[in-house]
């Protein structure tokens, strides 16, 4: 019960934190905002978390994962719920900080204690369970949030998705006492650097490979709202196009108990890096929905097949009592892309268009994918 239970609340918070990015982007584009302001809004989703992160995964070892979900998925409600109590620009600004950093303490508790439940043979399985439950949630978010506006308007819109929230929290609190609790209190006595866990070769080469593959998916999110506008596209289709990339993480995810068994972690990683690159590639060149929807789903596909076996090898590879930290650490690294690449591409692509902003992602990605390749070469070595 445990698992489907976190399962199960994270496709509905997830989905309300999902569905306001969209809502956020386009409720601010409608009021005539640029580009970079859209950007300064993504941005804003992860500053706090950035900079609060690593904090709250010594909060989760110390005082074990069940309060921190309890109390973030409270704060998530209240933030998603504020721009269709008080709409306008200010409001954005202050809920897509609150929004993200709530989650990002729900992220935080949900990662620890499915890693802290599972054994090390059910760890990846169970992390594919998660991730799967996040893939459902990626595609519930944006369509619903796309449609709402379309049909009932913004204010609505970030009511109905607050009300994801609040479902969440409300089957949270029935069933809290089953949550996972397991603080780390003695474990911590002693104060450790974060640098010990950066120092851990293995650990800082996951860092390094979360890091570029959030980009890819955070940009995909930012930026597929500005396109679609810019083409011409209104939010129902923008959220569909999101809803295949959605799709189509929940399908390899389905597949991935197959593909586990055929593919170890770092040639996967490897194979996600290309498909994530030649998809890049591609988006600026099309501008027909039907289009622009496969190389969404061919993107998902890459991308959506990774997150458990990052968390596994995260887990197998982090010292007793500090997972919290370490998904801490790595929330960091997604954070701060979060913040830096909204900012810098959005003035970009105030300035120069979408193009180069898709084509220097699909750059970087090629060299990810030349980084874990070594990886996977090394893994061969006898």
């Amino acid at each position: 019960m445990p698992l489907a239970l976190i399962v199960v609340t994270t496709v509905l918070a997830h989905a309300a934190y999902n569905g306001s990015r969209l809502a956020i982007s386009l409720n601010a584009l409608s009021m005539g905002a640029t580009a970079l302001t859209v950007g300064v809004l993504m941005s804003l989703f992860a500053a706090l978390p950035m900079m609060l992160s690593i904090a709250s995964g010594r909060l989760v070892d110390r005082i074990g994962a069940r309060r921190p979900i309890l109390l973030s998925v409270a704060f998530l409600a209240l933030a998603v719920a504020l721009p269709g109590i008080a709409p306008g620009i200010l409001a954005l600004h202050v809920a897509a900080a609150g929004i993200g950093t709530g989650f990002m303490l729900f992220h935080i508790g949900v990662q620890h204690a499915v890693g802290e439940m599972s054994s090390a043979a059910a760890r990846k399985d169970n992390f594919g369970w998660l991730a799967l439950g996040f893939s459902i949630s990626n595609f519930i978010g944006p369509t619903l949030s796309g449609l709402a506006i379309d049909t009932l308007g913004f204010r609505a819109t970030f009511c109905l998705l607050a009300l994801l929230a609040v479902a969440s929290l409300s089957l949270l609190v029935s069933r809290r006492k089953s949550l996972p609790h397991k603080p780390h209190h003695e474990r911590n006595a002693e104060v450790h650097s974060t640098w010990d866990l950066m120092r851990n070769v293995e650990l800082r080469r996951l860092f390094i490979v979360s890091g570029l593959l959030a980009s890819a998916w955070d940009l995909f999110v930012f930026v597929m709202p500005i396109y679609g506008t810019s083409i011409g596209l209104n939010a129902s289709t923008i959220g569909l196009i999101l809803g295949s990339f959605a799709a189509a993480t929940f399908a390899v995810r389905l597949a991935l108990p197959w593909i586990s068994r055929r593919m170890r972690e770092w040639p996967m990683i490897t194979t996600t890096f290309c498909i994530a690159c030649v998809a890049y590639a591609l988006f600026p060149t099309v501008q027909a929905v039907t289009l622009l929807a496969a190389i969404a789903f061919l993107l998902g596909l890459g991308l959506g097949a990774t997150q458990p076996s990052i968390m596994a090898l995260l887990f197998t590879a982090v010292p007793a009592g500090r997972a919290g930290e370490a998904v801490g650490i790595r929330s960091v690294v997604l954070n701060a892309s979060h913040t830096v690449l909204p900012l810098l591409f959005g003035a970009v692509g105030a300035a120069l268009g979408m193009l180069p902003v898709f084509w220097t992602m699909s750059f970087a990605l090629a060299g990810g994918g030349w980084f874990a390749n070594r990886r996977r070469l090394a893994e061969r070595v006898p």
